[in-house]
């Protein structure tokens, strides 16, 4: 079993979780339960299922739980973009959570081919 804390994909999708939480923050109080609850499940599942992987037995396994993740993270970009494209989100916000999420899934996609590859 891997420890999901010492993974460096990780830590940075926890931290973008963290920022994600802080900018919905301020969002229209008639969105809680509509973009800014879907912003946070999207950036919660991320590493959620990368720590929900590293319990499985197999490399294959392991590797399904971090496709999951990519797709989290695809769905963070989208609901990102949505939230900048509203206005909800600054451009000085927006740019750099953006980049992290961009970041997190080339790291999930190069870890994915590293897992592929041992099987």
């Amino acid at each position: 079993m891997r420890n999901f804390r010492e993974l460096k994909v990780w830590e940075k999708s926890h931290q973008i979780t963290l920022a994600v939480y802080r900018a919905t923050a301020h969002y229209p109080k008639d969105e809680l339960y509509g973009l800014t609850s879907q912003t946070r499940r999207a950036s919660t599942s991320i590493p959620a299922n990368i720590a929900e992987g590293c319990a499985r037995a197999t490399d294959a396994d392991f590797a399904r739980f971090m496709q999951n993740a990519i797709s989290s993270a695809s769905e963070l970009e989208y609901h990102l973009l949505l939230s900048h494209d509203l206005g909800y989100l600054s451009p000085e916000v927006y740019a750099p959570l953006d980049e992290q999420v961009v970041e997190i899934k080339k790291m999930l996609t190069a870890f994915i081919q590293r897992l592929r590859a041992n099987r």
